[in-house]
């Protein structure tokens, strides 16, 4: 296909693609699936080889969140039957955190459901952060705490965090159809704040919650705009409870043809492959190791993933290795930079933010919905917050 041997191009020299060419990513059929995957898979060991980087996330508080979004179990109003409690005291996080830095985990996640940190927060956090690099001095430790107030995010850097998650999630025209207490502006700030922190900025979106293709290249649009390190990609799991519960949108192969697009629109980007692999993915988990270079290993924050074992066994399966921690993920021309001021000289690159894609791409022939698999859905009961050993 001449637009494949166009991405692959593109994606080896750092260039970016146009929207139309995003757009048709999605829009090509199963047919054309492998061809997709390959291209994609080129430009993926370009600038990371076949290493997978393991990220393990601890969740510090688990419910009552104040925030409306549609898509979180821990969220206002949620009738979700999630694990809920406060603030793990820092050896507790530090405990639940080596055991994913025991199965191979090179970042932990700590995360907190919430509106946005006090100051208070922010001590316990850093205190958490100390344990954490006083038992394991060379994992990275990223920080998930909602919107981040004016000097937290370098209050954070200066405790030895490394990073900060704060994701779009969707595009700026449909983020009030899933969000109503905060704004797709106020994201945008908080990962700015990070970035300015010094803190490498994680920043991602989660698919499958009913929006078009056009929606999709929107918000990945807008991540190479905010120029974040990390584009962790969710897709939506349904969990009873929640106002999405009956969004079951995905196939394997959309997945998949939703990976490849984001890895030519950031190819020397950290493409992480996030919540909802397992249910959304299934069996094709291990072609996705074509396009993404960084996977959550074991449990999410409310919900069970794959055991740690079994994510270890694809890696080794599928002929790839585990990212240690003597190794830079990023490739050495980024420095720390984002996409855009690394991804050559396109004038996609550098130039304004063009008009949003208004286009609407009608799904390939012959393409069905998903069906719902509520059985691959399991309310997480191990791990952070409980007496269960976690899954690592």
């Amino acid at each position: 296909m001449d637009l494949l041997n166009t991405l692959v191009e593109k994606g080896l020299r750092r260039e970016l693609p146009s929207r139309e060419e995003a757009l048709a990513v999605l829009a090509t059929s199963d047919d054309e699936l492998l061809e997709v995957v390959a291209a994609a898979g080129k430009v993926r060991r370009q600038w990371f080889g076949r290493r997978v980087k393991l990220n393990y996330l601890v969740n510090l508080k688990s419910g009552l969140c104040p925030e409306d979004c549609s898509y979180c179990s821990q969220r206002l109003g949620s009738k979700a039957e999630i694990l809920k409690y406060t603030w793990l005291k820092p050896d507790e996080a530090s405990r639940a955190a080596a055991a994913g830095v025991a199965g191979g985990a090179k970042r932990v996640c700590l995360v907190a459901s919430g509106r946005g940190p006090t100051d208070r927060d922010v001590d316990r956090v850093s205190q958490t952060i100390g344990a954490i690099k006083q038992q394991n001095a060379d994992v990275e430790v990223c920080a998930c705490l909602g919107l981040l107030s004016e000097g937290q995010a370098e209050r954070l850097k200066a405790a030895g965090a490394d990073a900060y998650n704060h994701n779009l999630n969707t595009s700026e025209s449909t983020y009030g159809d899933i969000t109503t207490t905060h704004t797709y502006a106020d994201r945008v700030e908080t990962v700015r704040h990070a970035q300015g922190a010094g803190l490498s900025a994680c920043s991602g979106l989660i698919a499958g919650m009913g929006e078009s293709d056009a929606d999709l290249v929107d918000v990945v649009f807008g991540l190479r705009e905010l120029d974040p390190d990390s584009v962790p990609v969710n897709f939506l799991i349904p969990v009873e409870g929640t106002p999405l519960a009956k969004e079951w949108n995905l196939t394997p192969r959309r997945a998949l043809r939703i990976l490849a697009m984001v890895r030519f629109v950031c190819p020397d980007v950290e493409v992480r492959l996030a919540g909802g692999r397992e249910v959304h993915l299934r069996t094709m988990q291990p072609l996705a190791l074509h396009l993404v270079n960084s996977i959550f290993l074991g449990d999410y924050l409310t919900t069970e993933g794959q055991e740690g074992k079994a994510d270890l066994d694809m890696i080794a399966d599928a002929g790839f290795e585990v990212e240690g921690t003597d190794t830079t993920t990023l490739p050495e021309h980024r420095g720390g930079g984002g996409c855009a001021s690394a991804c050559g000289s396109s004038g996609d690159a550098t130039a304004p933010a063009a008009e949003p894609v208004t286009a609407r791409v009608t799904a390939p022939a012959g393409a069905q919905p998903a069906s719902a698999r509520t059985d691959l859905v399991t309310v997480r009961r191990r791990g952070a917050g409980t007496d269960l050993a976690p899954n690592a």
